[in-house]
């Protein structure tokens, strides 16, 4: 059983959609279920000002994209690398064990994104 925050955030997802102008996008999959997660942002003097996500998958992995993006959307780059597996679960009142792998796909998709900023 899903979270009522759970279930908000799927049924009304934040931040969802393109991000035309993004400095930089990243996706991550899950190989096993195939879900996909993809964020990309826009960041200034290295402040994560917007944050969007697209994805394909379940419930949990659309909620965990959506509350994501509401909890970078404003940190520095340096704070959002800092975010923790279950500062997501608890912004998302936990997650059901057989969908536990939301949270990594989200992290993952993060980190990747994080990665490219660090590039540029």
């Amino acid at each position: 059983m899903y979270s009522e925050s759970v279930l908000d955030h799927f049924q009304h997802p934040r931040n969802a959609g393109e991000l035309p102008g993004a400095d930089a996008e990243a996706e991550a999959q899950n190989p096993a279920c195939g879900d996909v997660l993809r964020l990309a942002a826009r960041v200034e003097n290295q402040r994560l000002t917007e944050v969007r996500f697209r994805a394909r998958g379940c419930t949990a992995s659309i909620a965990a994209g959506s509350a994501l993006t509401e909890l970078v959307t404003g940190r520095t780059v340096a704070e959002a690398r800092c975010l923790r597996r279950d500062e997501l679960l608890q912004s998302l009142g936990g997650l059901p064990s057989e969908s536990i792998h939301a949270s990594y796909l989200a992290l993952d998709a993060l980190a990747a994104l994080l990665a490219r900023l660090a590039e540029m």
